[in-house]
C-alpha cells in the first residue's frame, strides 16, 4: 500500500513538474535523443559485426573440414585391407 500510495506521489509530481519545466524539459530531451541515437547505433554497428565475423570464421572453417576426395579413396582402401586383415585372422583362429 505504501508503495501504491509513493507511486501516485511521484506521478503527481512529476507531471506538476513537467508542466512547470516545460521548455528545459524539451531542452534536455533535444540533448539527450541524439546521444541515445548515437550510442545505440554505435553499439548496433558493434555487435552486427562481430555477428558477421562470426558466420565469416564458420563458413571458412567448414569449407575446409571438407574431406579430399583422394584422402577418401585412400580411407576406403585402407579399411578394405583391414577387413581383409581381420577375414584372414579370423580363419586362422577358427583352424
Amino acid at each position: 500500500m505504501k508503495t501504491l500510495i509513493g507511486g501516485a506521489i511521484a506521478a503527481v509530481l512529476g507531471i506538476i513538474g513537467v508542466s512547470i519545466w516545460w521548455k528545459p524539459f524539451l531542452q534536455l530531451l533535444a540533448g539527450a535523443i541524439p546521444i541515445m541515437l548515437l550510442l545505440g547505433g554505435g553499439l548496433a554497428l558493434y555487435l552486427g559485426f562481430d555477428e558477421v565475423k562470426d558466420s565469416w570464421q564458420k563458413e571458412s572453417t567448414a569449407t575446409s573440414k571438407a574431406p579430399n576426395v583422394e584422402d577418401v579413396d585412400k580411407y576406403k582402401h585402407e579399411i578394405d585391407d583391414l577387413k581383409k586383415e581381420i577375414d584372414t585372422l579370423k580363419t586362422k583362429e577358427t583352424s
